[in-house]
């Protein structure tokens, strides 16, 4: 049976599959409940160790992941995990780089681009996606 989140997972988003992933702030305490199968990092700097297992990509603050290549595989690896695993995305805040790694996720699960992020808007934070470069990335990202 797959692990899942609970539908009433703090920072969850349910893509329009049925994948869920959870998105969050690095920054905040870990939320109640199961922890998660795997987790993507957007940091600018290696975050700290996890009892599950992680990816690291290197994503400064306000900015673009360094490597677009190892985005994308990351990306799609996360998405593909979210089938039959909880995992979740984080960034400091959980705001722009997670927003923004989230609205990919919606591409990947067959939301159109140029919809992507008011998709993850609407239905994980008004807040996702905090810069004009981060948009363009995204409507630019392809399945």
């Amino acid at each position: 049976m797959p692990l899942t989140w609970d539908l009433d997972t703090p920072g969850l988003l349910t893509l329009p599959s049925g994948r869920t992933v959870r998105g969050r702030g690095l920054r905040d305490p870990l939320p109640a409940g199961p922890p998660p199968d795997f987790g993507l990092y957007l940091q600018g700097e290696q975050p700290p160790a996890t009892a599950w297992e992680q990816t690291w990509l290197r994503w400064p603050d306000f900015r673009l992941p360094a490597d677009k290549d190892a985005a994308a595989r990351s990306l799609r690896d996360a998405w593909t995990r979210a089938a039959a695993s909880r995992v979740e995305v984080a960034c400091t805040a959980g705001r722009g780089r997670t927003g923004t790694a989230l609205a990919c996720l919606a591409v990947l699960d067959g939301v159109p681009p140029q919809e992507a992020v008011a998709y993850v808007r609407a239905h994980y934070s008004r807040h996702a996606v905090e810069t004009p470069w981060q948009r363009r990335y995204v409507e630019r990202f392809t399945a």
